[in-house]
């Protein structure tokens, strides 16, 4: 297979991610749709899984979307400070991963948002724990080393990526400007952080925290956008507090099973998600 043959694919591994729903999503989109709208796109399994001829992402984790904008901006430059972060690994791999992740994080305290801090948070979540993104109450990363080895991407990926993002429009910030210029017709996939199971314990994946009233934000603006005449799709947890959000307004609501591999008790590791549509 050449490398112009090779797809563009999600090149991180991020909590929630969608690759196991990506099934049941892709059975749920609309026929046909213009502008594909992501406001929180992590790890971007459903934008790679769809492939849109046009689209507009964002997230509000900063380093996350340098990594998408250096990609997209200077491929051969992010390959070359990753190939050299793979190739000067210490045969003492835990600390050589310390080491490179406080380096990361002087880097984030400097607002320092390059392709070496691209090459950094790529590296990192091939080398951390489960490929989770947790940050202390300073911001600072702090998840542990997982013993790899391996190198961190894959070089026609990264190429496929950068030559699929000439077509998308990469923004950073809060998901509600992230939909302003959203038009009728257009198609919305809201994938939140995830609604906790424990209602006593919420909990997020930045330090800005997506607590209660921006689930409610969340839903009054999936509110507004099905009025624009958007399509719109949502996924969550299936719980009390996301049906009371979401039910009886005329939404399809429909639950599926899941595979919970964070938790530490088998029993638990299946659960129920919702896939919520306006259409």
């Amino acid at each position: 297979m050449s490398s112009s043959d090779v797809a563009a694919l999600p090149f991180i591994k991020w909590a929630g991610g969608k690759r196991q729903l990506l099934a049941q999503i892709k059975a749920r989109i609309p026929c046909s749709y213009n502008q594909y709208y992501e406001p929180f796109v992590g790890g971007g399994a459903v934008l790679f899984g769809l492939l849109p001829a046009t689209a507009v992402i964002n997230d509000v984790n900063k380093a996350l979307i340098n990594a998408y904008r250096k990609i997209a901006e200077v491929p051969i430059e992010f390959l070359e400070q990753i190939s050299q972060l793979d190739s000067q690994m210490w045969e003492d791999g835990k600390a050589y991963y310390y080491s490179l992740r406080e380096r990361y994080n002087e880097k984030l305290e400097k607002g320092e948002y390059d392709v070496e801090l691209a090459a950094l948070f790529v590296f990192i979540n091939k080398h951390c724990f489960n490929g989770l993104y947790r940050v202390n109450t300073k911001g600072l990363f702090n998840v542990p080393y997982n013993n790899s080895r391996g190198n961190s991407c894959d070089k026609d990926v990264i190429m496929a990526v950068s030559n699929y993002m000439k077509n998308v429009v990469i923004l950073e910030g809060d998901f509600e400007p992230a939909c302003e210029q959203a038009k009728p017709g257009d198609f919305i996939f809201f994938d939140s952080p995830y609604a906790p199971l424990n209602p006593s314990s919420f909990e997020s994946y930045t330090k800005e925290g997506f607590d209660i009233e921006s689930h409610k934000r969340l839903a009054t603006l999936f509110d507004k956008m099905t009025k624009k005449g958007c399509f719109c799709m949502l996924t969550n947890h299936n719980t009390e507090f996301i049906n009371e959000l979401y039910s009886e307004k005329g939404y399809r609501m429909d639950v599926v099973s899941v595979k919970r591999m964070i938790n530490s008790d088998a029993s638990k590791r299946v659960g129920e998600e919702v896939i919520i549509c306006n259409y």
